[in-house]
């Protein structure tokens, strides 16, 4: 549709790369890929992983697997060959699409995958393995008609992987039906014609912040990733005005560009700077509660805006139901701190081959989304903490029993907890407290090769940056869990530390 009427715009400009194109040739484009990925084999219902960074052939490959009712499986640029071959196995995708600077790690994967022949993987670029077919060459030639395939609402498109709660990364199965909800959510508060994007196109944020803007007719700006120096200069060059502000350079400017009307605040801005952008600047801010599970949960009106400044993240969203729940089941009183239940049209299905998972986070319709919220009796919701174990470490949900599985598997070590640690920075960094097997000092095991190890088998933002020994984790009596709590509540987390990008011990 917004080919035939906003044909000629420019849709997408990713533009260190130099990489454009109109609504028009994003239409016709992405019917070619579509029409050579189903001479290629692709058919309804196929898991296909794609490996690629922010480059035009990510929406191109997108909107033509959604044309054939194909399920993108993304994977992050970041992943080793472990978290790869997880993800790619347990999807059972049968094609792949691969970046030229991710084949190298790709193909390291200890166990090539039973489902994925090697034939079937489409490479992105100029690679040095000659024998494997690039897009390229499967376009080539391929005509541009529409794509005809009975795809529906509730069919998914994405099986996006996630740490959102606790446990080993899950896939999200999201439909068709998701997307279209949350753009248009999106789009609603944010009708604006020139966009900033700097997400991850693996991550749900960065293509959401493209279907936002094609709801609205206008254009994305897309860079390969976050540069706090070049952040304003973007903003000045392509006359955005709507683009997620992350706090740390929120927190530093003196001015922004007249251009910018809206931001989404990133990273839990303090209620001053949104009061500053409002009253120096002339630039509202927002913060919505959402997750990968539910796409929006909360949202907070433009003609509300003293809110912000109370620290609220807004009324419900359209299309949703929340709860607060206390731990017996019963529900929270207003002013009381629960667990927020979520429900509505076109929330996640579950997750991809995980009955055990689904049992836990699902009561019914509702999902569990382990997050802490209060309510006052106008219907504002307040953030109050996490039930769940993770580590959000900027834009990244990391859960903490992955990084302390690939620890535990060195020799040396008896037990090990990942937590939290407050960072100006990234909002929170991981610190592992490792305790030794009986017969071992921590001059047995140089905190270098507990970092090497973590760096060969995980993404680089999960890799612990703070190192702590201890004789003994500290346990509950009964079940002997190790309690965090005790962990994250001494007054200097950093005392006794080894931090891993200073190379020193504090």
């Amino acid at each position: 549709m917004q080919a035939r009427t906003h044909g000629p715009s420019i849709a997408i400009d990713i533009f260190e790369r130099g990489e454009r194109a109109t609504y028009s040739e994003m239409e016709s484009k992405s019917n070619c890929y579509a029409h050579a990925l189903r001479a290629f084999g692709v058919r309804k219902g196929d898991r296909v992983g794609v490996m690629l960074p922010n480059r035009i052939e990510f929406p191109l490959l997108w909107f033509a697997l959604a044309k054939l009712g194909a399920v993108m499986v993304p994977l992050d640029m970041q992943y080793t060959p472990r978290e790869i071959e997880y993800i790619i196995r347990e999807t059972r995708a049968e094609f792949a699409v691969v970046d030229e600077s991710a084949w190298p790690v790709f193909r390291a994967m200890d166990t090539w995958p039973q489902d994925l022949a090697k034939r079937r993987v489409i490479l992105v670029g100029s690679p040095s393995n000659r024998t494997a077919i690039t897009l390229h060459q499967l376009v080539k030639d391929v005509d541009d008609s529409p794509v005809h395939e009975n795809v529906r609402p509730e069919d998914l498109l994405t099986i996006q992987y996630t740490s959102g709660t606790t446990d080993v990364p899950k896939g999200c199965m999201l439909t068709h039906d998701y997307w279209g909800v949350c753009s248009y959510e999106f789009a609603y508060l944010n009708p604006y014609e020139r966009y900033l994007s700097w997400a991850s196109s693996s991550y749900v944020y960065g293509p959401g912040i493209l279907l936002m803007s094609y709801r609205r007719g206008g254009t994305v700006y897309i860079a390969q990733k976050l540069d706090s120096s070049q952040f304003i200069h973007w903003l000045n060059k392509y006359s955005i005005e709507w683009c997620a502000f992350p706090r740390l350079i929120a927190d530093s400017v003196n001015d922004v560009p007249k251009c910018l009307k809206q931001v989404s605040q990133y990273d839990g801005w303090s209620t001053a700077t949104i009061r500053r952008f409002r009253e120096q600047f002339g630039v509202g801010a927002y913060y919505p509660w959402g997750m990968t599970e539910t796409g929006s949960g909360t949202q907070m009106l433009p003609d509300l805006e003293e809110m912000n400044d109370a620290g609220s993240l807004g009324i419900r969203s359209p299309f949703r139901e929340l709860r607060l729940v206390n731990d017996d089941g019963s529900p929270t009183p207003v002013g009381g701190v629960g667990e927020l239940w979520v429900k509505g049209r076109a929330i996640v299905k579950g997750y991809w081959n995980k009955p055990d998972a689904n049992t836990k986070y699902f009561e019914g319709e509702w999902f569990k989304t382990g997050d802490l919220l209060r309510r006052n009796e106008l219907g504002f919701y307040w953030f109050a903490g996490r039930k769940k174990d993770i580590i959000r470490r900027f834009s990244e949900n990391i859960a903490a029993c992955e990084v302390e599985a690939i620890i535990r598997e060195l020799p040396e070590i008896a037990d090990v907890a990942a937590v939290p640690v407050s960072d100006k920075k990234w909002s929170e960094e991981v610190k592992i407290y490792v305790e030794l097997k009986e017969g071992f000092t921590s001059a047995d095991l140089p905190v270098e090769r507990i970092l090497e190890h973590a760096r060969a088998r995980l993404a680089v933002f999960k890799v612990p940056r703070y190192i702590a020994f201890t004789p003994a984790l500290p346990r509950t009596v009964a079940s002997k869990k190790v309690l965090k709590r005790e962990l994250m509540a001494i007054s200097d987390p950093l005392c006794d530390t080894y931090d891993g990008v200073e190379k020193r011990w504090r």
